[in-house]
């Protein structure tokens, strides 16, 4: 099993919004994904959180 599930967090209100799967042999540095916050409504960058 390679893949795991992290969630996502955004980088301005610290909120957790979603959750996606990595692949750790492929990525091993954290994930930095641009998504949609629905709670500071824009488009924010969100990093993987414990």
């Amino acid at each position: 099993m390679n893949r795991v599930i992290v969630i996502m967090e955004c980088t301005k209100c610290k909120n957790r919004n979603y959750t996606t799967t990595r692949n750790k042999k492929q990525h091993t540095d954290k994930y930095r994904l641009k998504k949609y916050c629905p709670f500071c409504r824009v488009h924010t960058e969100h990093k993987e959180s414990k």
